[in-house]
């Protein structure tokens, strides 16, 4: 298996904040923005995209976590749980933005929506990731991307953080 380099430390930030730039021109501001990690690497690219938006407007936006491991369509026997998301802010008639690492079939960001729709009801959903690989099987697509990189099936993208794995990349196995 070979292993390909797809983005190092520096082009994910620069990601990053060009992610955090659309996401405030789109939103013409901070005004009513919630930014939601799904567990695990989204969460830290939520806290980052939040560093960004307060770097470019100072002002900090309200960000937390989801987990969607109750809400899998994969997984029998799914449980739901009030404590999958964990947020100091209202949801209710905000704009969620769901943060993820990356995109491939669309089933995790599912799984996000159905949380936060059991629960609360905000007046958009919109989605960021910091890689689209393709290979849809639902109707899904990012609002905000890092980058595009279509990938065979076979292949895999690996994103590395360094909250989480030490260091930052992006790298590709295939």
């Amino acid at each position: 298996m070979k292993e390909r380099m797809i983005l190092d430390d520096a082009q994910i930030s620069r990601s990053l904040t060009r992610m955090a730039h659309e996401v405030l021109e789109r939103n013409k501001g901070t005004e009513n923005i919630i930014l939601l990690g799904i567990k695990t690497r989204g969460e830290f690219l939520a806290d980052r995209l939040q560093q960004k938006i307060v770097q470019i407007e100072e002002v900090s936006v309200p960000t937390g976590a989801i987990d969607i491991s109750n809400y899998r369509d994969d997984k029998p026997g799914r449980k739901l749980a009030d404590e999958d998301i964990v947020i100091d802010a209202d949801l209710n008639d905000k704009h969620v933005v769901l943060v993820d690492d990356v995109l491939f079939t669309g089933r995790t960001i599912r799984a996000a929506m159905d949380a936060i729709l059991n629960s609360v009801r905000p007046s958009k959903i919109s989605l960021a990731v910091l890689i689209d690989r393709g290979h849809r099987e639902l109707p899904i697509r990012a609002d905000y991307v890092g980058k595009n990189i279509p990938t065979a099936k076979e292949e895999s993208i690996n994103v590395a953080l360094q909250e989480v794995d030490g260091s930052n990349a992006v790298t590709l196995t295939g």
